[in-house]
């Protein structure tokens, strides 16, 4: 084993290794008090290369868990107790976004009004509810 185990807390597996440092600043783990480990480069059958965090004394939120599906969609959370994976949760993109992505049309009302965006999921394309402006899902700007 490469990386010392968890006794409680989360693990994300199978990142795409390019986006392991983004995950990690997304979901603001420099600002955690508790021992983080982040890995990148690690040997994977699926994706080549890929990256892993470990995060001990910390259980992600819903919330969380849909700004990462943004970022980097199939990745996999291990909820781990008492030294145990007692949950395995895939992280796909639901087919609706709320407030994690930013319209990438300046005249969009989400930009010039205070209210969040709201986004169709559809084969990697988010399409805004309010302008229909499409955007690849690989390109976007979170809030």
């Amino acid at each position: 084993m490469l990386v010392a185990a968890i006794q409680n807390g989360t693990v994300i597996d199978h990142i795409p290794s390019e986006k392991t440092y983004q995950v990690a600043q997304l979901l603001g783990l420099h600002e955690l008090q508790t021992p983080v480990t982040i890995g990148y480069n690690f040997l994977s059958r699926k994706l080549g290369k890929k990256g892993i965090i470990k995060v001990e004394d910390k259980f992600f939120t819903d919330e969380e868990i849909s700004r990462l599906s943004v970022l980097a969609p199939n990745i996999v959370l291990n909820i781990i107790k008492d030294f145990e994976v007692v949950e395995k949760k895939t992280v796909t993109t639901p087919r609706e976004i709320h407030g994690i992505v930013r319209c990438n049309n300046p005249k969009c009302i989400t930009n010039n009004e205070p209210m969040k965006t709201f986004f169709h999921v559809s084969e990697g394309t988010l399409k805004c509810h309010y302008c229909e402006k499409e955007q690849d899902i690989n390109k976007v700007e979170l809030v």
